[in-house]
């Protein structure tokens, strides 16, 4: 029986160096985003997914480091880990807007420290949180009257409540899941979240309702939300999406999104 021949000659390999090629403005040309996620958060990525898929516009993160036990005392502990967690999204890369993608603890440590913490190492950001923007979102809808809804404990929700009146809003309506575990928090319903904030939307005095927690899974239920209620809608991760596009100078309009995602 005739053997198979197998030829172990090698062609000549064909090597070309210092190719040609053009660069342009990358995947970011309208907008280069930075998020600071905390290290628990289950949410946040999934939703900016959604509000943010426009050509040219992209968002970059960096988990910090966080108990996800949610107390006063571990939100505080998240400042020393700002600026280091700013600079480690696209190293000695520009960035349009670095936005720091915790509420509550926004609330705690304040959100001028915040924005000082993240200038450190990133000067040329515009800097945003969940609650600033929260707070842009409140002005651009000409809302003063707020329904809140949280997952928090008590005590954090005492501190959420006494930080919006402070800044002149009303919460006529408050309502909470009091969950203190941000891996449960994030295995909240949207149905449940939906049905909660309709129910304190309904409340006449109610001139918008607002979702605190980038955990909370909203951004398919917004539209519900704004229908059953007749008053717009927003929660933490819907407004920081829109404020990191304003701040970036992106002002498409995406009603799809709820009122807010048309101004």
């Amino acid at each position: 029986m005739q053997q198979a021949v197998h030829s172990t000659e090698v062609s000549e390999r064909i090597i070309r160096t210092h190719i040609p090629f053009d660069l342009d403005k990358g995947i970011a040309h309208r907008a280069a985003i930075g998020v600071i996620v905390l290290a628990s958060d289950h949410t946040i990525e999934h939703e900016f997914r959604t509000f943010l898929d426009i050509d040219g516009v992209a968002y970059y993160e960096s988990r910090i480091p966080n108990s996800p036990t949610v107390t006063p005392e571990s939100l505080a502990a998240m400042e020393q880990h700002l600026p280091h967690c700013a600079d480690i999204i696209l190293p000695g890369v520009p960035l349009d807007v670095v936005a720091y993608g915790c509420t509550s603890a926004s609330m705690v440590i304040g959100e001028e420290r915040v924005f000082e913490r993240i200038h450190e190492t990133r000067p040329e950001a515009k800097c945003t949180t969940p609650i600033t923007a929260a707070f842009a979102a409140f002005e651009a809808l000409n809302a003063k009257n707020l329904a809140v809804l949280t997952p928090y404990r008590q005590d954090v929700n005492d501190q959420v409540a006494a930080y919006i009146e402070a800044r002149g809003f009303n919460v006529v309506a408050f309502g909470s899941f009091n969950e203190e575990d941000d891996n449960r928090a994030a295995k909240i319903s949207s149905e449940s979240i939906r049905d909660a904030a309709i129910e304190l939307g309904l409340n006449d005095n109610v001139d918008l309702v607002f979702v605190s927690c980038t955990s909370l899974r909203v951004a398919s239920v917004i539209q519900q939300i704004e229908k059953e209620t007749g008053k717009p809608a927003t929660s933490s991760n819907h407004a920081l999406a829109w404020h990191c596009l304003r701040l970036a100078g992106v002002q498409d309009k995406n009603p799809e999104f709820g009122q807010l995602y048309t101004i």
